[in-house]
């Protein structure tokens, strides 16, 4: 027969050249597969027969080459070299020579004589011969086999698990891949369809003047005919001295000089639209300006805040939570439980929990914070005007600064919306629009503000238009992303708006500083109603969908 792996004539070579007797003795390592091969030789350190084969590659391998082998002539010494089970076999790796016969509970650690000695002389070493004793029959044996199959099982049941998500991550690729290509499709169709239009307009425009130009090219032509033919007659009359009718030919031509249709022509002509061009969109135009990403991957495993339903019908007091200071420029919820606050004249950023009532965590900054603005569920920014800096923070384990933006004004107001910061300035009244990495993407002055007053701001959901308090006018504007103002809203008792919260039905509540009134007021700025009155000074205002409560800070001057 052939065995794999070996040459044919090799087995039959072992089989020739050994007796009867000798073929007692099989490989011992090719048993472990299933085959019997007569013993060309005898490993002592091992404790096994092997076949030519087997006893070639003892002599060559680098880890078996010292081992000591006894030919098939010195089978009969085998009794009296042989040793008893157990005898440890096994040669240690960092000391080549000495075979390992030691282990450490301590450490964890096989050795040899060399290594306990070493590394290991103030430990209580177990002697593996001794120890060794029927360990086959006994529990450890078992409970060692027994965890091998339940870690074994563990690692096969994750390699299944890791098998599928690499299914599931390839899956989700092809889902975004289609994505992109759909959105970039959109992208193009919507634009065929704008480029289309103003193509037909400028051809609409073409076919227009070109009726009116043809208009006059035919009263032209008609006209260069009549007087070539009133210039014929005149020349035939006289020459033919027919005064007569040289007469009647110059009447005529006195009635045609008199004709206005020259006149009429040249200023229908002057009706062609012949200084027109194409203009930009300035809102495409920007947006290819801007340092802008065409998308970004979201990873939905992260927690984001969760999308509630804001309504405020009527408010009502209920109580004061001590947080022991009455400057709160800022304040927002950051889950259901959390609500962060800024201290402005203590340098301070607080978390308090809402269920009990108390300050939880504070930070202390380098400057005075003033306005927060929610990113997520544990992220949220906070302005820092008097060193011109946006601190990105989260309340990760404990209250900390994650990075910082540097921006070349003082900034205030603050929200968040769409991955995109939206922010108010003073020295000069403007609002920058930035990325989350700090990019600016926009800037534009808010030129109707009162330069010696703080404006808030508020951000509609569709990122359409910045709601602005203006404290100095004592009104509320809505501008667009570009600056133009759409709307403003006024009434007697709208006195110092500061902060805003915007409500899921789009309107706002907003707090007065001057006279300690909330005030309610619709997205389009059109209509409005006082909701709540106190005697403080109120700064900040946000809401929380868990209790129902609306929450107010003031500031003391």
């Amino acid at each position: 027969m052939a065995v794999s792996g070996r040459k044919q004539v090799d087995l039959l070579g072992s089989v020739a050249e050994g007796s009867e007797e000798d073929f007692d003795h099989c490989c011992e390592p090719c048993l472990t597969t299933g085959q019997r091969i007569v013993a060309h030789g005898f490993c002592v350190t091992c404790q096994e027969y092997l076949c030519k084969t087997c006893h070639d590659v003892h002599r060559k391998t680098k880890v078996l080459r010292n081992h000591k082998i006894l030919q098939r002539y010195d089978f009969n010494k085998i009794q009296t070299t042989r040793k008893s089970k157990n005898e440890c076999t096994e040669m240690c790796q960092v000391h080549k020579k000495e075979i390992i016969k030691f282990y450490c509970p301590s450490h964890h650690a096989l050795g040899c004589n060399d290594c306990i000695t070493l590394g290991h002389r103030t430990c209580n070493v177990d002697y593996i011969p001794e120890k060794c004793e029927g360990v086959a029959d006994g529990k450890e044996f078992d409970d060692v086999m027994q965890k091998l199959c339940d870690k074994l099982k563990k690692a096969e049941d994750i390699s299944k698990k890791a098998k599928g998500k690499r299914i599931n991550t390839n899956d989700y690729n092809k889902v975004i891949m289609k994505a992109i290509t759909e959105f970039r499709k959109e992208i193009n169709d919507r634009l065929d369809l704008m480029q289309k239009d103003v193509l037909n307009n400028a051809e609409e425009i073409k076919s227009n003047n070109n009726k009116i130009i043809q208009h006059v090219l035919d009263k032209c032509e008609n006209m260069i005919s009549g007087i070539k033919c009133l210039q014929s007659s005149l020349h035939a009359s006289k020459s033919t001295h027919q005064d007569g009718q040289l007469y009647i030919d110059m009447k005529r031509a006195e009635s045609t000089l008199k004709s206005d249709e020259l006149i009429d022509a040249e200023q229908t002509l002057l009706h062609t639209n012949m200084h027109y061009s194409f203009q930009r969109n300035s809102e495409l135009e920007t947006l290819l300006c801007a340092k802008m990403v065409f998308g970004e991957i979201v990873d939905h495993s992260r927690h984001e805040p969760s999308k509630v339903t804001k309504t405020v019908d009527h408010l009502s007091w209920k109580e004061n939570i001590n947080v022991k200071t009455w400057d709160i420029t800022g304040c927002a919820v950051l889950d259901t439980n959390k609500l962060v606050l800024s201290d402005y004249r203590n340098n301070k950023i607080k978390l308090v929990s809402i269920e009990n009532r108390r300050v939880q965590k504070k930070k202390a900054l380098d400057s005075m914070p003033f306005d927060i603005a929610v990113m997520s569920q544990d992220q949220f920014a906070v302005t820092m005007p008097h060193i011109k800096e946006i601190v990105v923070m989260t309340t990760n384990d404990k209250l900390s600064c994650v990075r910082s933006i540097k921006v070349d004004r003082a900034c205030y107001g603050i929200d968040f919306n769409h991955d995109r910061l939206y922010v108010t300035c003073r020295s000069p009244p403007s609002v920058i629009l930035l990325n989350t990495h700090g990019d600016i993407l926009n800037k534009f002055p808010l030129q109707f503000l009162s330069p010696d007053y703080i404006p808030h701001i508020a951000v509609s959901k569709e990122s359409k238009l910045l709601y602005i308090s203006d404290r100095g006018n004592d009104s509320i504007t809505s501008v667009s992303l570009q600056g133009e103002v759409t709307a403003t809203y006024k009434h007697t008792d709208l006195r110092g708006p500061e902060g805003m919260l915007l409500l899921d039905d789009g309107s706002l509540l907003v707090c007065c500083y001057s006279n300690g009134t909330i005030h309610k007021v619709s997205g389009d700025l059109k209509q409005g109603k006082m909701m709540y009155k106190d005697e403080t000074n109120l700064c900040s205002i946000c809401y929380s969908s868990r209790y129902n409560e609306v929450y107010v800070g003031g500031f003391n001057e």
